[in-house]
């Protein structure tokens, strides 16, 4: 393979601490749990376009045309570490995490193997990454969709190796009680008329009157719990807001929101709801078995 000039995004996943978790585990069990966590992030490089470069110890290197891919993996290799692995191992011991850094900017591709000033900073990202973290440079975050740079927050400037100039470190939070605690907390809003049901597998929830938010997901702390593997752990939020309701998805695989006016898909963005219809999560109505119906009243 010839030597080619490029522009990628790129991204180095680490489990943290895996020296301890041979030193806890024994080799066979950490051997085991290791190469399920790898799996695990090898599924969210294939599943945003991504190519797999190669291990590095308990570590993978990977390349996505854009930076968006890039972030949207590494936040579902979190997900999937702190949700999916668990749920393989019921009686795991130990909390296992992954640190990812990531980088987009100018790399060779050659013989497999990618090179240069984007993979420099991007294994200095992951250096600077704590477990459970997402770690980037301002660079990388200004070329992010307007709702994924949202929940990016700026850290440090820092002198990176090879760099003349110091680098704004930027954290990408992909926790969505993280991302949404900051605004939920700053304003405490007047309360307006306005009503809206949901309805699944006979649990009624309302909102408007004495609750703000719902969070649906199949996570073990939401308040509305649904099973599907292509639903996330905190999939999506319903705000009620001055009377009104809004829909806001934090997946990885989006939601569809059905109604009189037809079927509408929204993924990492907002949507108000109206009048009557139904809620399905990161597959569309009609090939979705788990389906939430919604009956909103605005003010």
């Amino acid at each position: 393979m010839s030597r080619k000039k490029t522009t990628l995004a790129i991204v180095f996943a680490d489990i943290s601490g895996s020296t301890q978790l041979y030193d806890s585990l024994g080799d066979s069990t950490a051997r085991e749990l290791v190469a399920q966590c790898l799996a695990l992030m090898s599924e969210q490089i294939d599943r945003h376009q991504g190519a797999f470069i190669k291990t590095i110890g308990d570590e993978i290197m990977c390349t996505f045309p854009t930076a968006e891919q890039a972030v949207e993996a590494a936040m579902g290799m979190q997900e999937s570490i702190t949700e999916d692995l668990p749920q393989k191992n019921p009686n795991l011991s130990v909390n296992l995490m992954i640190r990812v850094g990531l980088h987009y900017g100018p790399a060779i591709l050659e013989h497999g193997d990618v090179f240069g000033d984007a993979v420099n900073v991007a294994a200095r990202m992951t250096d600077l990454a704590k477990g459970g973290q997402i770690i980037t440079t301002q660079e990388t975050a200004e070329v992010l969709s307007p709702t994924l740079r949202a929940s990016s927050r700026h850290l440090d400037r820092l002198p990176i190796k090879g760099k003349a100039l110091d680098v704004d470190i930027f954290e990408v939070v992909w926790q969505p009680e993280d991302v949404t605690r900051i605004a939920t907390d700053l304003i405490k809003p007047k309360r307006h008329k306005g009503s809206l049901q949901l309805r699944y597998n006979g649990n009624v929830l309302a909102l408007g009157h004495t609750r703000d938010v719902v969070v649906l997901g199949r996570g073990k702390n939401v308040d509305l719990v649904i099973n599907d593997t292509m639903i996330s752990r905190e999939h999506a939020r319903i705000e009620s807001r001055k009377g009104k309701f809004f829909l806001i998805d934090q997946s990885t695989n989006g939601t569809y929101i059905s109604n009189a006016e037809g079927q509408s898909y929204i993924r990492r963005e907002e949507m108000m709801l109206n009048g009557e219809g139904k809620i399905t999560l990161g597959r569309e109505l009609g090939k979705a078995t788990e389906v939430v119906s919604f009956d909103c009243e605005s003010a």
